[in-house]
């Protein structure tokens, strides 16, 4: 892994690679993913069970078998351990309280000259999540797309997962049916983005898309976005963690690590004016490797794309960190919350020595969908937002339109648009 101290000569360098961490060569799949787009658009699901035959091993014989059953969802749920059960249902209630909070609401605004003005939220007709399947499905990721849309309002709610060899994840169907989910089919990659970009016999065209996803997924989301909306263009998972002499060596390696696991392509970044901890933890996380049973992904990960940057200060830290602007930043320091006003990009923020980035992926409550590859920058994670729309609320009274018209009228005269102009003037008295 990168080992670096800040004012190393070719620090600029290395640090400039940290910041290329997220990029994807979406040019090189483009041609692949529009092949695969024209052809759910023309041939809709004769294209996709040609697809599935080539990309998960088996072929769907009727268009009912790209669905999966409520039944088969309810005898997933019925046949999991309770103590699971009980966790899910656990991450479920947080998860949906914490999104209530964040539901914008309706406004309206009187002026004393009869003005209305205000804002219309309503959510979108429908909503296509995105859930990757197979033996690395996540019901997290489930519970992460379902409930922010449920709590919107959405009325129709898609999801799409892959089934290699015809096989769904049974622990992801359990998921389905604790969420009330109906309508699932068994559709990945770029052709589940296609699918519900544009719709096919079988699976309904939706109004926005999310959920994460390998590049094919991701560049599909990208290339379709305009015909439908999308959540954001995700990369591989990354954390970066700021401390200082206070933290504990060994609980900040395996944090590192717990993004490292997730694959090769994952980045796991500390940046610490502390010498000490730098060397402790990169003790510590060769310790830990050893006892990973995922430890040839974490190890390629760490050492081809992991770094521990050692500064002069804690403000050096802070800069850095908001120049690499993660996906997951932890703060363990003596007082994290004091550095909470200079932390300016981050997918979700863990203050504090006891609140690992594990905690935000299942029970915490906000969502776990984040912008990677410094992304936060402008990006913000999954929300209730993402599936609403606001629409604007004007009325004018008489009173009003005369009050303020005739600025109006010059404004559109001075464009040239005379039908605008006029459209003012006639109201006026």
């Amino acid at each position: 892994m990168i080992f670096v101290q800040s004012n190393d000569n070719d620090f600029d360098v290395k640090f400039e690679e940290l910041l290329g961490r997220g990029k994807m060569d979406i040019a090189h799949v483009s041609a692949i993913v529009g092949d695969i787009i024209e052809d759910i658009k023309t041939d809709k699901n004769k294209a996709l069970k040609s697809h599935i035959a080539k990309f998960d091993n088996w072929t769907p014989k009727s268009d009912e078998d790209l669905k999966i059953t409520t039944e088969s969802m309810k005898t997933a749920y019925e046949n999991i351990d309770e103590a699971l059960k009980d966790s899910l249902h656990l991450a479920y209630d947080r998860i949906k309280a914490y999104h209530e909070k964040q539901k914008p609401k309706s406004w309206f605004d009187t002026e004393e000259n009869g003005t209305i003005l205000g804002q219309k939220v309503t959510p979108v007709d429908s909503a296509g999540l995105y859930i990757p399947g197979g033996k690395a499905a996540y019901p997290s990721s489930l519970l992460m797309n379902v409930i922010p849309a449920q709590v919107a309002g959405v009325e129709n709610i898609i999801v799409c997962t892959p089934t290699p060899d015809n096989e769904p994840n049974e622990l992801l169907l359990a998921a389905c049916h604790l969420c009330g989910v109906s309508e699932v089919y068994k559709v990945g990659g770029a052709s589940a983005i296609a699918a519900l970009a544009y719709g096919t016999e079988t699976i309904p065209k939706v109004d926005v898309i999310t959920g994460p996803g390998n590049i094919f997924v991701a560049t599909a989301k990208k290339m379709v976005f305009g015909e439908v909306n999308i959540d954001m263009i995700a990369g591989p998972s990354e954390i970066g963690i700021l401390a200082d002499e206070s933290a504990n060596a060994n609980h900040l390696a395996i944090d590192l690590l717990s993004q490292a696991e997730h694959d090769e392509m994952a980045s796991s970044i500390l940046i610490t004016p502390s010498q000490k901890l730098a060397d402790a933890v990169k003790i510590e996380i060769e310790s830990w490797l050893t006892k990973l049973p995922r430890q040839k992904i974490a190890r390629k990960s760490i050492e081809e794309r992991g770094a521990i940057i050692v500064t002069q200060t804690m403000d050096e830290a802070i800069e850095l960190m908001n120049k690499i602007a993660p996906e997951h930043l932890e703060v363990a320091t003596m007082s994290p919350f004091e550095l909470l006003p200079y932390i300016k990009h981050a997918g979700a923020i863990f203050l504090g020595h006891n609140t690992p980035e594990a905690i935000g992926d299942y029970v915490a409550g906000p969502n776990h969908t984040l912008p990677t590859g410094g992304t936060a920058k402008f990006y913000s994670p999954l929300g209730v937002e993402n599936f609403m729309k606001k629409s604007s609320i004007i009325s004018f009274s008489s009173a009003a339109i005369n009050e303020i018209g005739q600025e109006c009228a010059l404004i559109a005269n001075t464009e040239g648009l005379t039908a605008h102009e006029q459209s003012v003037r006639v109201r006026l008295k």
